[in-house]
């Protein structure tokens, strides 16, 4: 703690390849979901660089930081972040839809087939299971096609057998899309199925593999 200002994270470097499977791990409280939220944008950090392609976050302000979110990341969330007034295949299509996508309709339908949820498009989440809502989730994210997707504890809130189809789906589809894999989780076995692992100790990346 200096000057007030408590320090979450310290004297991180590293960098992720377009196309790479990564795994952030750590104890509660070490600085995983931080670090996910600076990566993605969704923070902004008090030193240092964070750049996704040619676009250094950094320089961008508020709403600059949302438009590129919306363009080229990815989100998926323990808590599945559904909008309970809106179908299943409403909440896959705002986001294409706020991208002004004309197909948005048939794009939405298109991810929640490859999901297995081609028979509940016009169910509600409230009327869809803890893997279905997941499910949901990751169509939405894929199909704003973005170039990095961040996973967030994404079976946190789902049993060991939902949790594991949810996360071949997960990979299925992003091998399919070419896209680059960021995830934060403590499942050990989830972490070995991406092709780098970054363990974070009190703020701090001590190991990589």
């Amino acid at each position: 703690m200096t000057g007030g200002e408590l320090e979450i994270l310290k004297g991180i470097s590293l960098e992720i390849k377009s196309g790479e499977s990564v795994a952030i791990v750590g104890a509660s409280g070490s600085g995983k979901s931080t670090l996910l939220g600076l990566l993605a944008g969704l923070d902004q950090a008090s030193g240092g660089r964070v750049v996704i392609g040619d676009t250094d976050l950094g320089q961008l302000d508020e709403d600059g930081r949302a438009l590129f979110r919306g363009r080229e990341v990815g989100f998926v969330f323990q808590s599945f972040q559904l909008l309970p007034a809106l179908t299943a295949l409403e909440n896959v299509m705002l986001p294409l839809e706020l991208q002004g996508q004309a197909n948005a309709r048939e794009q939405a339908a298109h991810y929640l087939e490859r999901v297995e949820l081609a028979e509940r498009v016009s169910h509600y989440p409230r009327q869809l299971s803890g893997g279905e809502q997941q499910r949901v989730a990751i169509a939405r994210a894929f199909a704003a096609r973005p170039t990095i997707l961040f996973a967030d504890e994404p079976t946190g809130n789902l049993d060991t057998r939902t949790g594991s189809h949810i996360i071949d789906l997960l990979f299925e589809l992003n091998r399919e899309e070419g896209t680059t894999l960021v995830l934060v989780t403590h499942d050990q076995t989830l972490a070995a199925r991406c092709e780098r692992r970054l363990c974070i100790e009190a703020g701090e990346l001590v190991a990589a593999a």
